[in-house]
């Protein structure tokens, strides 16, 4: 059995992403790991950090983004395509450059992937998630935030990366081009994992988490629409009311020691018990979610009402 890791990415490092440290969570692993890195700007460092870790196993493939030949942010899954379609094993391993893996599911990945490497019925595998926000030490398991997800999906051709590049479906007949098209795509039966993904997307300095919004704007809505929004909007992110996230209890992968400890912007966070933040509203910030968060939270033990899914759980 074959395990490939993949993942995409451009000004990763620029964006503060933990793009190194995603690789090195799963990399003992993979046999392989490929990236493809698109066309940073030159204050960008990801290629040497990424050739920073030293392995033989990681292969870059170089590429070039086109937001208006793949629009509405469908260049995401485009270049998670790109990575995905060079990866030679089994099953395929997706990270995205803001998700770690603990070690302590590494072997159990493993034995899951073996396990189930001839049950053709079987074409990937779901994770729990853990948002973690603001800071290192809470996360969001509000209404709204995907409580799991897609990450190994078998190597068939068939099998796509879907809309933005969260998840996959297979696209029969794919053109190649509508990563957002409904016709001809069907939800993958999947098996879900006792293991978590952790995903650092909304841990950063707030001048960087600013920086990255406008980024996936840009991605989604286009340069000169995004140029308008933001001539009045600050890029400085405030990340609200800090009491309205659970305390993390657990440990972080080992392999974030190093990242996390560069941490110096709990100044900048509001632990005011009555503070609301002067920007757009966030979907865990809007009434209706809030009070979906308060039934699912204190009276269906977590379980999300009208949870996103995007795949057939398999009975194993």
């Amino acid at each position: 059995m074959k395990i490939s890791g993949f993942t995409m990415g451009k000004n990763v490092s620029k964006l503060y992403y933990p793009i190194k440290e995603s690789i090195e969570s799963i990399l003992p692993i993979v046999d392989e790991f490929v990236i493809a890195l698109g066309d940073n700007d030159e204050d960008d460092n990801t290629l040497e950090l990424i050739k920073s870790i030293g392995s033989d196993k990681i292969k870059i493939i170089r590429t070039v983004w086109d937001i208006e030949k793949y629009p509405r942010g469908m260049e995401n899954a485009h270049q998670t395509d790109i990575a995905k379609n060079a990866c030679s094993g089994d099953w395929l391993f997706y990270l995205q450059a803001d998700e770690v893996v603990h070690e302590k599911y590494l072997d159990y990945i493993v034995r899951q992937c073996e396990k189930y490497l001839y049950d053709k019925e079987v074409e990937g595998f779901l994770f729990n998630y853990l948002h973690f926000f603001g800071d290192y030490e809470h996360y969001n398991n509000c209404h709204g935030w995907y409580p799991e997800e897609i990450r190994i999906i078998r190597n068939d051709p068939e099998i796509h990366s879907y809309i933005s590049a969260q998840s996959f479906r297979r696209i029969l007949n794919f053109n190649g081009l509508t990563y957002r098209q409904k016709n001809d795509t069907y939800k993958l039966k999947v098996v879900k994992l006792d293991a978590y993904i952790y995903h650092y997307g909304w841990v950063r300095p707030p001048e960087y988490m600013g920086a990255k919004i406008k980024s996936l704007d840009t991605i989604h809505m286009g340069k000169k629409k995004v140029s308008e929004i933001y001539q009045t909007r600050t890029l400085v992110f405030d990340y609200g009311n800090m009491n309205m996230f659970e305390k993390f209890k657990g440990t972080h992968p080992k392999v974030m020691q190093s990242f996390i400890s560069k941490f110096d912007w709990r100044d900048k966070l509001h632990f005011e018990k009555k503070y609301k933040p002067q920007r757009f509203k966030l979907k865990h910030e809007k009434i209706k979610n809030r009070i979906l968060t308060f039934i699912e939270q204190k009276i269906l033990g977590g379980k999300q009402l009208f949870a996103y899914s995007n795949w057939i759980k398999l009975k194993r």
